[in-house]
């Protein structure tokens, strides 16, 4: 998916979370209802000032409706989640017969994990 798919399943989102119409944004936008579905639809790219205007009339930044700072805020927060969660599951982690996994064993894991983890 592209960014202007996301753009736009971003727009449709919030602005069926907010109970708004698609005309009734477009008219709060002070954009076309035509171009507005089928900048919804992703077929239509947005210009800077439409993509304003549309952040303004559902009461959300630019850089929200583009994944701007979220993105960098959200991949943050998950690596260090993640890495607290990868630490303490191979900490609890066993052989099949039950005995503790060694540090050396635990280490081996844990960087094929944050390998295959990083290729995604």
């Amino acid at each position: 998916m592209n960014d202007q798919e996301l753009l736009a399943r971003k727009i449709v989102s919030i602005r069926n979370s907010q109970d708004m119409s698609q005309l009734e944004l477009a008219q709060k936008a002070n954009i076309e209802r035509t171009a507005l579905n089928k900048i919804e639809k992703g077929t239509r790219k947005i210009s800077s000032d439409e993509l304003k205007r549309i952040a303004l009339a559902l009461h959300q930044s630019s850089d929200d409706l583009l994944n701007i700072n979220n993105h960098v805020k959200t991949t943050n927060a998950v690596t260090e989640s993640s890495e607290y969660d990868l630490n303490r599951m191979i900490d609890n982690a066993r052989f099949f017969d039950g005995k503790p996994i060694d540090d050396h064993d635990k280490d081996l894991v844990r960087g094929i994990l944050k390998r295959i983890y990083n290729e995604k």
